[in-house]
């Protein structure tokens, strides 16, 4: 089967397709492996490629789909605003054994939007009319989308969504922020419901998976056919089960402190290098342990002193402390009292 048979057969299925999102300096090999180890998304989303004129296929994020570890579908993904550029790097990718190639039009980071890439293209839609109709005409494999619902103004979602259905993509997903909102407001899922009724395509719905329950919840509002799931992800990298798990009616399956303890060790190994120093090994784990701390402990103790730790002792030391105990957590996200220029101000996703 190839994957782009794998990936229609799992959109035949009635159960919701289950994504893991794309984040860059995350979503690489080692944490697809490490996901599929704890039951796994149903489809894998690559880091974004960046296009522009000079661009090549980037040699970091290769080996995720060339050697894809999940034996599920992936999808590469590109970022760029340059028509032969974009047009030159799709067809490099179905060189490669991918299910879709995906266009981001979310990415809310500004050194990528003030670019006029990711979730600023969101300001001109004409410009994404442009992009999407030669992506379209150079994609032999799916072709899908990841977007936000607006720039700052959230009104313009109502003239992406025919644009989007005239270039008869395979998959929409939808973000339910504007880029200005990052992730700190509520999403807006009557927005990723406004999409399902407007799209022939299946659509999934993206933005504060935070548990199974979350999950149903989202499901049910917006009608999405699947969710695609990010920090959550990092945070419980056992939801993707517990959702099905709840699908199926049964019951879901919490981890225990060890458990957890033993994710963060194996989480470890995965993303850090042996030559680099053990400084920057644990500063990489700092990033992933921002997301996995919301859902630790409700003082803000925890991630409080993860931050001020400096090496490998000091950090395992701290996390034994809190997670060497046999009691199931929920891993769903605290209320912690965060700054508002956090990063975390409201991702709780």
């Amino acid at each position: 089967m190839t994957p782009i048979q794998h990936l229609d057969a799992l959109l035949a299925r009635p159960e919701p397709l289950l994504a893991l999102a794309p984040m860059q300096d995350v979503t690489d090999l080692p944490f697809w492996r490490l996901m599929t180890a704890y039951g796994g998304a149903d489809v894998y989303y690559t880091e974004y490629f960046r296009v522009h004129a000079d661009s090549n296929l980037e040699k970091g994020i290769l080996p995720s789909i060339a050697e894809n570890p999940t034996g599920m579908p992936a999808v590469a993904q590109m970022i760029g605003n340059d028509i032969p550029s974009l047009v030159r790097t799709a067809k490099e990718l179905q060189q490669y054994p991918i299910a879709a190639v995906d266009l981001n039009l979310g990415c809310p980071a500004p050194v990528v939007y003030k670019k006029c890439a990711g979730g600023g293209l969101l300001r001109e839609p004409e410009r994404i009319d442009a992009i999407l109709g030669a992506l379209r005409d150079a994609v032999q494999v799916k072709f899908t989308v990841k977007t936000r619902i607006g720039f700052d103004d959230n009104a313009v979602f109502d003239r992406l969504l025919p644009i989007f259905a005239k270039h008869s993509i395979d998959l929409l997903t939808v973000h339910g922020r504007t880029v200005l909102e990052m992730y700190r407001s509520d999403v807006h899922y009557d927005f990723i419901a406004r999409a399902v009724q407007a799209m022939s395509c299946p659509v999934l719905a993206n933005g504060n998976v935070s548990s199974a329950k979350k999950a149903e919840q989202i499901l049910h509002e917006t009608g999405a056919r699947g969710l695609m799931i990010g920090r959550g992800a990092i945070r419980n990298p056992w939801m993707f089960q517990q959702i099905r798990q709840h699908q199926r009616g049964e019951p879901i399956l919490l981890p225990r402190g060890r458990d957890v303890l033993a994710y963060i060790h194996a989480l470890y190994e995965a993303v850090t290098s042996p030559e680099v120093p053990e400084i920057y090994q644990v500063q990489k784990m700092k990033k992933y342990l921002n997301f996995l701390g919301l859902g630790v402990e409700p003082t803000g103790a925890f991630l409080h002193a993860m931050r001020r730790v400096k090496t490998k002792a000091e950090l395992f030391d701290l996390c034994a402390e809190h997670l060497d105990h046999g009691n199931e957590m929920s891993l769903e996200p605290f209320e912690l009292d965060l700054q508002a220029k956090d990063v975390l101000a409201g991702v709780h996703q």
